[in-house]
């Protein structure tokens, strides 16, 4: 049975509330925000890859990009304590 957006719930039926992929985005093609640029900046200086970032992405590419990123990324290591 189909249920219309009135009847779901997403926090009891989380299949409601599913991940769309960027290129489904609604507001894909507005410009990416300014927490996308900021952390699209910060992933690109970590893995040596200044060309990821561009100021004139959209917000379904910035997000793409940043996945694309995050897995090249290694771990961060934390320091033992003394």
């Amino acid at each position: 049975m189909m249920k219309n957006l009135s009847q779901t719930n997403p926090k009891t039926d989380p299949s409601s509330n599913s991940e769309k992929a960027p290129e489904e985005w609604v507001s894909g093609d507005e410009p990416m925000t300014g927490a996308q640029a900021s952390y699209l900046k910060t992933l690109s200086e970590e893995c040596h890859e200044p060309d990821a970032f561009a100021s004139d992405l959209k917000k379904a590419e910035a997000s793409k990009r940043i996945d694309a990123l995050k897995a090249k990324r290694r771990p961060v290591r934390h320091r033992n304590p003394p």
